[in-house]
């Protein structure tokens, strides 16, 4: 299945969200997979970005759904990339 790196950046709303309910970040978790993807991983990060997610999901239309409805709620801004496992890139640049 299709892999995919998420970056989100949190808003003040969304910091704000945390700070009251850390465990939110897990709640969220629950809600992507209900929209048809699946969390692999999840960092915490120091810099432009709050959080990398690497996610699997079926393709790319599903994706695209769990990012936009995420980034409606107001709490966060994402950007998401595919992403190619390295063996699969070295065959396709053969």
């Amino acid at each position: 299945m299709p892999i995919y790196i998420m970056l989100t950046k949190l808003t003040d709303e969304g910091a704000n969200t945390i700070k009251r309910n850390p465990a939110r970040i897990k709640e969220v978790n629950k809600d992507v997979e209900a929209l048809g993807a699946k969390v692999l991983a999840q960092y915490a990060v120091l810099g432009p970005y709050d959080f990398i997610n690497i996610l699997e999901a079926p393709d790319n239309q599903t994706i695209a759904r769990v990012s936009v409805k995420l980034a409606s709620r107001g709490t966060l801004r994402i950007q998401t990339m595919p992403a190619i496992p390295i063996n699969e890139f070295i065959q396709a640049v053969r």
